[in-house]
C-alpha cells in the first residue's frame, strides 16, 4: 500500500504541473516591470524598478525566477526576484571617471549563473569624452546588490543584441556582423559575415536588431533588407526582405529572401514547433515559410507594434512595444484573440517582451 507521504508528494508534484505556464515579461515608462498570465488573459504583478529612465532589455534563466533588466539609462542592470518583487540583483556599470552605457545587448546564461552585458564605456575627463574601446562584461549573479564584473574582454563596436548559447561561456552578439565569443578564453571565437558578406548578387543587407526574442526556439531571427545587384534598379525585384537565422545550439546561420521589399518590418521570431516558420511585426503581422522563402499570411494591425514573441506550444503570437498593449494573435489564422492594457496608460517603447514558464 502507498504511504500516505508518496502520495502527498505525487499530488503536489502533480498540481505544480498543473500549474506551469506561459507568462510574458515586458517593461513601460518611467520605469516598471510587468507580468503577464497568458492563460487568464490578464496582468497579475507589476514591479517597480530602481533607478531612472527608461528600462529596454530583460533577460530571465530557463526556471524564470529572476528578471534582469536594463534601466537607469541604460547604466545599470536591476535582477528582480518575480515571486518577491524584490531586488535581488545590481551593477552599476558607470563610475565617476568613466560613464557606462550598454545598447541593449544583455543576455543571463541558461542556468542563471552568469551574465554577460555588452558596455560602451567614456572616460569622463575635466575637458573632452574619451570614448574607450567596447567590451563585454561578465558579472556572477550570486553576487547580488553592488555586483562588479568579473571579468571584461573586448567586443567589436555596434553590437545591440546578445545571445546564450547552450554553452555557458559561448555568447552570440549581433552587430554589422555576427560574432561568437569565448567568453572563458576570453576572445572572439568566430564571425559570421552580415553586412561583409560576399553573396554574388546580393548587396550589403541593411539590419536593425535590438529585441531578444530569442528563447523560445532557442534561434536568433532578424528581418533585413538588401539590394541585388543583378537586376534592373527599377524593378521590383530589386529590394528584398529576408530573415536571417542563427540556430543558438548548433550555432548554423542560414538566410532567406522571402519577398520584394514592399512593407516594413522590425522584429522576427522563429516557431518553437514548427521551426522554418517566422512571425514579424511592425504595421502588418506577417508569418513567412523559410523553406518555401515567401510570406504565407499577413494581417493588419491598428497601431505600430515593435515587438512580438511567441507562445511554449508555438500556438499564439504576441504583440507589444510601442504603446501600452498586449496584443495575442493566433498563429495558424493570424486572428487577434485577445489584448491586454498595461497600467496608466504607460508606453513599452522599444522594450524586449520576454516569455518564461513557471
Amino acid at each position: 500500500m502507498m504511504k500516505r507521504w508518496l502520495i502527498s508528494l505525487i499530488a503536489s508534484l502533480a498540481a505544480s504541473t498543473a500549474m506551469a505556464g506561459d507568462y510574458l515579461l515586458t517593461v513601460t515608462r518611467p520605469n516598471s516591470l510587468h507580468m503577464i498570465d497568458l492563460t487568464a488573459r490578464k496582468l497579475v504583478r507589476s514591479y517597480p524598478l530602481p533607478g531612472d529612465g527608461v528600462p529596454s532589455s530583460i533577460t530571465v534563466p530557463v526556471d524564470g525566477k529572476v528578471a534582469y533588466v536594463l534601466t537607469n539609462r541604460n547604466e545599470s542592470v536591476v535582477g528582480i526576484d518575480l515571486d518577491s518583487g524584490k531586488q535581488v540583483f545590481r551593477a552599476d556599470m558607470s563610475t565617476p571617471t568613466e560613464r557606462v552605457k550598454s545598447m541593449y545587448g544583455m543576455t543571463v546564461t541558461r542556468d542563471g549563473s552568469k551574465l554577460y552585458v555588452y558596455q560602451i564605456p567614456t572616460r569622463m575627463k575635466r575637458t573632452e569624452y574619451e570614448s574607450l574601446d567596447t567590451r563585454i562584461a561578465v558579472y556572477n549573479t550570486a553576487d547580488g546588490i553592488d555586483a562588479k564584473p568579473v571579468t571584461t574582454f573586448p567586443a567589436p563596436r555596434r553590437i545591440s543584441v546578445l545571445a546564450h548559447t547552450a554553452q555557458n561561456d559561448r555568447v552570440v552578439g549581433i552587430g554589422w556582423d555576427l560574432y561568437v565569443f569565448d567568453a572563458k578564453a576570453g576572445k572572439l571565437d568566430a564571425t559570421h559575415a552580415l553586412r561583409n558578406w560576399k553573396r554574388e548578387g546580393i548587396g550589403e543587407p541593411d539590419i536593425l536588431n535590438l529585441w531578444n526574442l530569442y528563447g523560445q526556439a532557442q534561434v536568433l531571427s532578424s528581418p533585413y533588407y538588401v539590394a541585388k545587384t543583378d537586376v534592373d534598379p527599377a524593378s521590383p525585384e530589386a529590394f528584398k526582405v529576408g530573415f536571417l537565422t542563427f540556430d543558438l545550439n548548433t550555432e548554423k546561420l542560414n538566410f532567406a529572401e522571402v519577398a520584394n521589399a514592399e512593407v516594413g518590418i522590425f522584429s522576427s521570431v522563429i516557431n518553437p514547433v514548427k521551426r522554418t516558420v517566422a512571425f514579424a511585426v511592425m504595421n502588418q503581422l506577417f508569418k513567412a515559410d523559410l523553406t518555401k522563402k515567401e510570406f504565407v499570411q499577413k494581417v493588419e494591425l491598428d497601431h505600430t507594434y515593435y515587438a512580438l514573441n511567441i507562445a511554449s506550444d508555438g500556438k499564439e503570437v504576441y504583440l507589444g512595444g510601442a504603446i501600452d498593449t498586449v496584443a495575442i494573435y493566433d498563429t495558424e489564422t493570424l486572428t487577434k484573440k485577445a489584448e491586454i492594457a498595461l497600467p496608466g496608460g504607460a508606453d513599452q517603447s522599444i522594450a524586449s517582451m520576454l516569455l518564461i514558464q513557471r
